[in-house]
């Protein structure tokens, strides 16, 4: 497990270091887990350490929302003074986020040969 977790967070620090060297517009760990991806993919599996120990943290994911959660409340003020601006932004980016998935899909379904329509 701590290889695993080395290895993690390696990936990850290779990422943080990737992105600010470079001046991408990419979140480090986004890179890390690129990164951490094209070594499973090379070595043509995932190490069952890495898998249990990855298993482990999606497990107890909802944990790394605790610091979230506090720092909304500490915003509370914030937050109720632009609750519309909020609202609105949430619902378009959802909205879009839903219209790019379905384009997307559609595109990737015809690309494959499948044709994209429903049963």
């Amino acid at each position: 497990m701590i290889g695993a977790l080395t290895l993690l967070l390696l990936c990850q620090l290779a990422g943080e270091l990737l992105a600010r060297l470079c001046g991408l517009p990419v979140p480090g760990p986004v890179l890390g887990l690129v990164m951490l991806f094209v070594i499973c993919v090379a070595r043509g599996s995932m190490p069952e350490p890495l898998r249990e120990t990855s298993q482990t943290i999606l497990r107890h994911l909802s944990l790394l929302f605790v610091p979230a959660g506090v720092g909304v409340m500490v915003h509370a003020a914030r937050i109720e003074s632009e609750w519309v601006a909020i609202l609105v932004a949430l619902l378009v980016s959802a909205v879009l986020t839903i219209a790019v998935t379905a384009l997307v899909f559609r595109w990737v379904a015809r690309w494959s040969g499948t044709g994209g329509e429903a049963p």
